[in-house]
């Protein structure tokens, strides 16, 4: 048993024995700390400066997102172009000036709710040129086969982070402040950075596949004909299309649930953060082990149980079957996401990864600036537990929607088999030969 054990510990966590892969997940775990550290205390902060209105903290998120749709598909174009780790130690830096700037302003008390808006605006620039470079560049630090289970840490390393983070920021807040907290958060920018800088270029992966005229010609355009011309590659962006918007503004709505729902303060609200982030961390562990690219199934399958989770969490009677059902919702949030990214990432062709990647960030976070005023306005004029449970229907309609679509295209048949154990089986198309058993790893 012990044997077992730890052979699944070393698969599991077996990328870490790339070197520039350790300081990498190093850089990003303590960065993401400071960055949830930072999104509680900014949410805090507007509901103080607001008169704790829900529309208001709908609108921050919308403007600290609303950069992602305008430069993600410019991120991915320069991903493909430049050296990604020199980018991201420009990118990094950019993130630690501004944590800096928020964290003198709040402490001097000069704040008001037109600066945290123009800042977030800036930390929004940064991230959609920062997020396709970062998710592209996993790809170069560890070998292919090693990809999936990279993602997974990185997942698992932001997740902890949420875990964590929350719980630090609701604990600091009530100790010190809002203002040292926030010139606390600007220091954790300030580690990949570091890591960055002592990265050995010379050990990364997949480099000189792309030939310098390759790189030079790589066009936004290319990058979205590509994924049009692929039906595997446009499904499950798709799908993510609607579940981003309506699904993923747990930043949002948690904090809304904790304060105008419950009354709780910031150390509750954390408690529900961690909760969904603590099953997020499971979900991501669980993503990493896999060694092969999903079916579409397998992301199809997790958007039902994403989508029926949260609509069970917008109707939890209590704040803690709230706290008790966001664990399973984290985990059934991270394992779809998760088996969209590895199937996108693990489809690409090298040249075309970076602009992939940028569409794949356009649609994960640039919905928000749709979702956040919208998930926003329902909860303050509709109850904010229709904010959480509406969310989840448009998750569960999106995911049945796309999978009758590619039943049609594909002429697949799904059946449930009984026997021995209770499943769904694949036929193929045009034929009634014996059935494939659904691919959901």
């Amino acid at each position: 048993m012990g044997q077992l054990l730890r052979a699944k510990v070393r698969t599991t966590f077996q990328s870490l024995a790339e070197r520039n892969y350790r300081l990498f997940a190093a850089g990003q775990l303590t960065k993401q700390l400071g960055v949830w550290i930072q999104f509680v205390a900014q949410d805090w902060l507007v509901l103080d400066l607001t008169d704790n209105s829900a529309s208001a903290l709908g609108l921050i998120t919308g403007i600290q997102f609303l950069p992602v749709v305008l430069l993600s598909l410019y991120g991915g174009k320069l991903a493909d172009r430049y050296d990604k780790r020199r980018l991201l130690v420009w990118t990094n830096a950019c993130y630690f000036a501004l944590g800096l700037v928020m964290g003198v302003l709040v402490s001097t008390g000069v704040i008001t709710l037109a600066l945290v808006f123009v800042v977030a605006a800036l930390m929004g620039v940064v991230n959609a040129i920062e997020n396709p470079l970062r998710q592209s560049f996993i790809s170069e630090l560890v070998e292919r086969p090693l990809l999936p289970n990279a993602l997974g840490l990185a997942s698992a390393a932001f997740n902890t982070a949420r875990i964590v983070g929350p719980a630090l920021a609701g604990v600091a807040i009530w100790a010190v402040g809002l203002g040292p907290v926030f010139l606390v958060t600007s220091a954790f920018y300030l580690a990949p950075l570091v890591f960055l800088l002592q990265m050995r270029p010379a050990e990364l992966h997949g480099v000189r596949t792309v030939g310098s005229r390759e790189r030079d010609g790589a066009r936004i355009r290319d990058g979205l004909t590509y994924v049009w011309q692929r039906p595997d590659l446009r499904l499950p962006l798709a799908l993510l299309l609607l579940v981003g918007m309506c699904g993923f503004n747990f930043q949002l709505t948690l904090s809304v649930l904790a304060k105008n729902v419950y009354g709780t303060g910031a150390e509750q609200f954390g408690l529900l953060t961690t909760a969904l982030a603590s099953g997020a961390l499971a979900g991501a562990l669980v993503s990493g082990g896999r060694r092969t690219r999903p079916g579409v199934y397998a992301v199809i399958g997790s958007a039902v149980v994403f989508g029926t989770l949260e609509i069970l969490v917008g109707l939890a009677p209590t704040f803690w079957a709230t706290a008790l059902l966001l664990v399973p919702t984290g985990f059934a949030m991270v394992f779809y996401a998760q088996a969209t990214n590895q199937r996108m990432q693990l489809g690409v062709t090298a040249r075309f990864r970076g602009r992939v990647m940028a569409l794949f960030t356009l649609v994960f976070l640039g919905t928000t600036p749709v979702g956040g005023p919208l998930v926003g306005f329902v909860s303050e004029h509709a109850g904010p537990r229709v904010g959480v449970w509406g969310g989840g229907l448009v998750c569960l309609l999106a995911a049945l929607g796309a999978l009758a679509w590619h039943l049609h295209e594909s002429g697949e048949r799904l059946r449930v088999a009984l026997h021995p154990l209770p499943r769904f089986e694949v036929i193929p198309a045009a034929t009634d030969e014996a059935p494939a058993l659904v691919n959901v790893r």
